[in-house]
C-alpha cells in the first residue's frame, strides 16, 4: 500500500486532505501538525522519514497571515523558504514525490489579462516573497515535484472569507468591502481533489502550475454572493470600498491563467460562483444531518 504524508494537516488545506482521504482506501495517509512534526527542523524530518517510506508528500504547512508578515519577515521565511527546503532535500534523497502550494501574490498585480505560469514573478510584499523563495528552493533541490499556484482559498475549515462572512450575517453587521483588488475565490476542496486525483493516476507531468476556480472577482463581489447564496442578502448592510488600508501592499490584479493546467493534467475546474454554491449547499446539509441525530 502506498503511503502519503500530509503536513500542516490542521490548516483548513490539511483538513481537506483529511476528508478525502476515506475516499481513498488503497492509500496509507499519515497526517501531522506542526505541534507533531516541526518541518522547520530537520531532524524532526530525518527522524520521521527514518521512521516510514512516505511514496507522496502534500505540504499544507505555512506561514499565511499577509499582514504580520511585514513586521515577522523572518518567520515567514524560516516557514515558507527555509522549512520547505528541507522538506524538498529530504523527499529528494527518498524519492518521494513532492506537493507543495504557493499563491499569487507571487506577482505585483500590474497586468490587465490573467497571469500564466511564465510570466515574471515580482512579489509586493513579505509573504508574497517568502512564497516565491519556497518554490526556487523546491526547483533547486527536487526533480519530482508539483507546485500550485492557488488564490483567495476557503473551505468549511478554519479561519477564511467565506466563514467570516457567513459569520458576520448572523450578527446583521455592516460590511464595507474592497473593490480595489481582483482576483479569483478559490474553494480547497477543489485543490485537494486535484492533487488526490493526480496521485491515484501516477501522473508525472511535474512542475509549477496555476490552479483557481474559473472567472475573476473582487472581494466585494465575493462577498455578495457568499450573502446571496446563504439568503441573509437583508440582513446585512453592504459596502463598497475603495479605501481598505493594510500593512501589507496588495496586488490590484492576481487572475491566474490555468491553460498548462487543463493541457498537461487534463483537469477542468468548476466556476467560482458553481464551487462556492456547492460548498454552501453540502454545508447546510451537514448541519440539517447533524441536527436531526
Amino acid at each position: 500500500m502506498k503511503t502519503i504524508l500530509v503536513t500542516g494537516a490542521s490548516g483548513q488545506l490539511g483538513r481537506c486532505f483529511e476528508k478525502l482521504s476515506s475516499d481513498y482506501p488503497q492509500f496509507d495517509f499519515f497526517f501531522t501538525t506542526s505541534s507533531e512534526v516541526d518541518i522547520t527542523k530537520k531532524c524532526e524530518l530525518h527522524q520521521l522519514f527514518g521512521a516510514k517510506y512516505f511514496d507522496f508528500c502534500i505540504n499544507c504547512a505555512a506561514y499565511t497571515n499577509v499582514e504580520k508578515a511585514e513586521s515577522e519577515q523572518q518567520k515567514a521565511f524560516q516557514v515558507n523558504a527555509e522549512a520547505v527546503k528541507n522538506l524538498a532535500e529530504i523527499c529528494q534523497a527518498s524519492g518521494t514525490m513532492f506537493f507543495h502550494f504557493s499563491t499569487d501574490y507571487v506577482f505585483n498585480g500590474k497586468a490587465n489579462s490573467p497571469y500564466s505560469e511564465k510570466d515574471k514573478t515580482d512579489p509586493i510584499n513579505n509573504y508574497g516573497a517568502s512564497k516565491l523563495k519556497g518554490e526556487e528552493n523546491i526547483r533547486n533541490v527536487a526533480d519530482k515535484y508539483f507546485i500550485f499556484r492557488t488564490s483567495w482559498l476557503y473551505s468549511e475549515f478554519g479561519h477564511n472569507f467565506f466563514r467570516t462572512i457567513l459569520n458576520k450575517a448572523k450578527e446583521g453587521a455592516h460590511l464595507k468591502i474592497t473593490t480595489a483588488q481582483k482576483g479569483t475565490p478559490t474553494n480547497a476542496n477543489d485543490l485537494a481533489k486535484l492533487v488526490m486525483k493526480l496521485i491515484a493516476s501516477e501522473n508525472d507531468e511535474v512542475g509549477v502550475y496555476h490552479f483557481s476556480n474559473k472567472g475573476e472577482a473582487t472581494w466585494y463581489d465575493f462577498a455578495e454572493e457568499i450573502l446571496k447564496i446563504s439568503g441573509n442578502t437583508e440582513a446585512v448592510k453592504l459596502e463598497k470600498s475603495n479605501d481598505y488600508k493594510t500593512v501589507a501592499e496588495r496586488p490590484a490584479y492576481s487572475v491566474l491563467d490555468k491553460t498548462k493546467l487543463r493541457n498537461n493534467l487534463n483537469y477542468e475546474m468548476p466556476h467560482w460562483k458553481e464551487s462556492l454554491k456547492g460548498l454552501y449547499d453540502l454545508e447546510i446539509a451537514s448541519k440539517r444531518e447533524k441536527e436531526n441525530l
